[in-house]
């Protein structure tokens, strides 16, 4: 199975996804273009090279701004006030293809493609919600450390991603 990851577009069957949560699915169905077409967020799709139109998982990303307060303190003292930060605003995988590394491949395009970023826009680092405590312990697998007032809201430093990510 050849795989890509592609920007969502109206070619995408976004009707026959599930990926088992139906806020997830609400947002790629109903929301995801909007907001790339309104310039808030970038929603990308991994497809099968065999079947373009077949979405098997989603990630969205989009800027956002922190309070340096909220990180931990060794990197809240090097940053002023505010801070700008990519956020991995969602991930998802159709639900019969959960647990079989796709949400991995994701992620590694999805931390790419922030390294990319930070080439030409200044940010601290990337930043996302977990759901969950399992999800908090996949985002933790990549070095997402939680933020100290919530165990949920995780941070990857920018440094961190830099040794750790190498994008040619």
């Amino acid at each position: 199975m050849a795989l890509k990851i592609e920007t969502l577009s109206r070619d995408h069957n976004r009707a026959a996804f599930d990926c088992g949560n139906d806020e997830l699915n609400r947002y790629l169905r109903n929301t995801a273009r909007q907001h790339i077409e309104k310039g808030m967020s970038r929603t990308f799709v991994l497809v099968e090279d065999s079947n373009q139109t077949e979405i098997l998982g989603f990630f969205t990303l989009a800027s956002c701004e922190i309070r340096v307060e909220k990180l931990p303190r060794k990197y809240a003292k090097k940053y002023p006030a505010r801070a700008p930060a990519a956020k991995l605003a969602r991930v998802a995988v159709k639900k019969n293809l959960q647990r079989k590394g796709l949400g991995t491949q994701l992620m590694v395009n999805a931390i790419e493609r922030i390294l990319r970023v930070s080439e030409h826009l200044g940010i601290i680092g990337f930043f996302v919600d977990a759901k969950n405590d399992e999800a908090r312990t996949f985002y933790e697998q990549f070095g997402f450390i939680p933020l100290p007032d919530n165990p949920l809201e995780l941070f990857l430093p920018l440094a961190t991603l830099r040794k750790a990510y190498r994008v040619d």
